[in-house]
C-alpha cells in the first residue's frame, strides 16, 4: 500500500504535539509544518524540531511568515504587553489572520507532496477565545480548501483534521499521554525565555498548568523562578 501523507501544523505547544501524535496513530506520513511569523521567542520552533523527532515525523520544515511586519498582537509586537491576569474578549495575544494563514500554507504543501489530510491543533473548549479556532471555520477552511486548489477540483478531496475540537485541556494531555507525549520537551507559553521556561502568569500558561492539575498528572514544564 502507497504512503499516506498528511500535514501537520506544529508550532511545538502540547496541543500540536498531541496532534501530531494522533496523526502519527492513524498511520499518517507526516510532514510537520512549523511557522516562524514573528513570534516573541523561538523557543516554541526549537520545541517544534524536539517534539517533530521524538514523534517520527516524515519530515520537518520551518518557513518565515512575516505576520510581525504587520504587528497587531501581543505576540507580534513588542510594545504590546502580554496579559498576566484574565481579559474580557478576544485577547490582545490573537494574532490577525494566523490559522488562515498558516492553514493556506499547509494546504500548498499538502497539494506538492499528494496529502489529502491537513492536521491542526486548534481547541473550542480550554482556549483564549480565538475566532480562528472554532468549528465554523475550520468546516468554512474545508470547503474553500476544495474549491480553490487543483486537488480538489480534480476530485481528491481535502480534509481538515481538528481533533482536539472538542477536548479539554485534561483530556488532551490524558491522550497524548496514552501515545507517548513527551510533554516536558514542549513549550506554550507566549513570552517564554531563550531557555524556553514559561513565564507561568500568561493565558496559555494557566491554561496548561490546569490542564496538568485536572488530568491528575505532574506537570513538567519548568518556569521562571522570578515570575511564579
Amino acid at each position: 500500500m502507497s504512503a499516506r501523507h498528511a500535514i501537520v501544523l506544529l508550532s511545538g505547544g502540547l496541543d500540536s504535539a498531541t496532534v501530531l501524535a494522533i496523526a502519527r496513530a492513524q498511520g499518517f506520513d507526516c510532514h510537520a509544518l512549523s511557522l516562524d511569523y514573528g513570534q516573541r521567542h523561538n523557543a516554541e520552533l526549537a520545541a517544534a524540531a524536539r517534539v517533530a523527532a521524538s514523534l517520527g515525523a516524515a519530515e520537518h520544515r520551518v518557513m518565515r511568515l512575516g505576520l510581525g511586519d504587520l504587528g497587531g498582537s501581543a505576540l507580534t509586537d513588542a510594545s504590546i504587553a502580554v496579559p498576566e491576569t484574565p481579559t474580557e474578549g478576544i485577547p490582545v495575544t490573537y494574532v490577525p489572520a494566523r490559522n488562515t494563514v498558516m492553514l493556506a500554507l499547509a494546504l500548498a504543501w499538502a497539494e506538492v507532496v499528494g496529502a489529502r489530510d491537513i492536521f491542526i491543533g486548534v481547541n473550542a473548549v480550554d482556549y483564549s477565545g480565538y475566532p480562528d479556532c472554532r468549528p465554523e471555520f475550520i468546516a468554512a477552511f474545508e470547503r474553500t480548501a476544495n474549491l480553490a486548489t487543483k486537488a480538489g477540483v480534480e476530485g481528491a478531496a481535502l480534509r481538515i483534521h481538528a481533533p482536539l475540537q472538542y477536548l479539554s485541556k485534561a483530556e488532551i494531555i490524558r491522550r497524548g499521554i496514552e501515545l507517548g507525549v513527551d510533554y516536558a520537551r514542549t513549550v506554550s507559553c507566549y513570552q517564554a525565555d531563550a531557555e524556553g521556561r514559561a513565564c507561568g502568569v500568561c493565558d496559555a500558561c494557566r491554561l496548561r498548568r490546569l490542564g496538568f492539575e485536572q488530568a491528575g498528572v505532574p506537570d513538567p514544564t519548568i518556569y521562571q523562578t522570578n515570575r511564579t
